[in-house]
């Protein structure tokens, strides 16, 4: 490990969770150079729903590499992008009753949120945007601005203009209405808060918490935009792509249509990066070249991305399954605890987006180093890392699924009765709030 501790940036983070160096992966096994294997409850922050390696994907990058396909070819027309293109409509978009364009941005997620502000900028003519509490949208300056974190926020070194937040849904409590607070503000000229030019927002807030927005807080969201003039945008690249279940975390929202969604993670399928936009089509008013870069859609991203649609995505079965799945780790959650640690505990998320909140951030740390201790790989979220964050791949076996949960809650047991007196006062604390 000398080498990353002496040459490498100290900006690395996950290394430090995760000490060892990994060599192989296949599904949601992970091994290192000795051969000791880890189970994978992180898929690479949501980049791997389909796994490590699945084997349809794998057939299809070497089946391109080895035909001498397009590696890079800036923004131009490529066979692998127009396979991309029309399997994307055919099996997502037109299933769905949805009308978007399609805007291929650098590689990775900050990069379409930065796209897609620009571009609700460009067509109202508004500077302000609307982000919520705990919401996270990258770390390049523009996404910057609309992400919560004062961690990451305080790297910048600069000001981050141009975004008001408000309060995201279950923010204040369950009595009160977030929206109620926002809806007054843009109607009183008085307020201080410049029309925006879009709201942006993540059905589930990953990176937050996991914190799930309702249908009903949704649909008031969608109707104060369209009262306003401004442009709603779903930021849903970890949500996405299955992670909650249906291909977008917004399916579930009856009525619920975004001008605009930005996808990455695993929209590739592979790890690989690729990012996109998506746009009401009377929205694309980019002039040519406008938005650009060097790595505008990855050809082999391309080629694996239309193989997982092809196969994961050609009917229901996959999104059903991936709700199943999801109840069954609750389950096992929920049966795993006595009393007293049911209540000072949380169990939250939606499909295989699930978080176990512990209140106590230096607890949930200890509980994710038990479980690494162990072969699990987790990571913890939320304002303080106080949530221990469940990604396991989608394509996971119901015996992986219990082996892993069975690792977390023994972690969790262990830790919890060994809370320190100031952890168990916060964690009271927390539970009679």
């Amino acid at each position: 490990m000398s080498i990353f501790t002496e040459f490498e940036s100290s900006v690395r983070s996950y290394s430090r969770s995760f000490p060892t160096v990994f060599a192989s992966a296949e599904g949601a096994e992970i091994f290192d150079e000795s051969g000791t294997r880890y189970l994978d409850f992180f898929s690479g922050a949501g980049s791997l729903n389909y796994g490590h390696n699945h084997p349809v994907l794998k057939t299809a990058l070497l089946d391109y590499v080895n035909r001498n396909g397009i590696l890079h070819g800036l923004d131009m027309s490529t066979v692998a992008k127009r396979d991309f293109i029309a399997t994307f409509q055919r099996k997502i978009l037109e299933p769905r009753g949805l009308e978007y364009k399609i805007q291929f941005t650098g590689p990775t997620g900050t990069n379409a949120n930065e796209a897609a502000l620009k571009l609700a900028r460009k067509i109202t003519g508004r500077h302000n945007i609307i982000s919520f509490t705990n919401a996270f949208h990258g770390v390049s300056l523009g996404s910057l601005s609309a992400t919560g974190s004062q961690y990451m926020r305080a790297a910048a070194a600069t000001a981050l203009p141009g975004v008001t937040f408000m309060p995201y849904c279950g923010y204040m409590g369950d009595e009160l209405d977030s929206l109620r607070y926002m809806k007054k503000v843009l109607s009183d000229k008085s307020s201080g808060v410049d029309a925006p030019a879009a709201v942006i927002v993540e059905t589930v807030q990953a990176e937050g918490g996991v914190n799930v927005a309702s249908t009903e807080w949704l649909r008031k969201l969608q109707s104060i935009c369209h009262e306003h003039g401004c442009l709603l945008i779903v930021d849903d690249i970890q949500a996405g792509c299955g992670r909650t279940g249906p291909f977008f975390s917004f399916e579930w929202c009856d009525g619920f249509s975004p001008d605009i969604v930005t996808l990455s993670k695993s929209l590739s399928g592979y790890g690989l990066p690729f990012s996109l936009v998506l746009m009401r089509p009377e929205l694309d008013a980019w002039k040519p070249g406008e938005h650009n870069g060097t790595f505008r859609g990855n050809n082999l991203a391309f080629v694996t991305a239309t193989a997982a649609i092809e196969h994961f995505w050609s009917e229901n079965s996959f999104e059903k399954e991936t709700g199943e799945k999801g109840r069954f780790v609750e389950d096992l959650i929920l049966d795993s605890f006595d009393e007293e640690i049911a209540r000072t505990i949380e169990l939250r998320g939606r499909g295989l987006m699930l978080a176990v909140d512990c209140q106590v951030s230096t607890l949930s740390s200890r509980i994710a180093r038990q479980c690494f201790e162990k072969n699990l790989i987790i990571e913890t979220s939320g304002p303080d890392d106080e949530v221990v964050k469940i990604l396991p791949p989608l394509t996971i076996t119901a015996e992986e699924l219990r082996e892993g949960v069975t690792i977390l809650c023994s972690a969790i047991n262990e830790q919890v009765k060994a809370a320190t007196n100031e952890e168990k006062e916060g964690l009271l604390r927390e539970a009679s709030e």
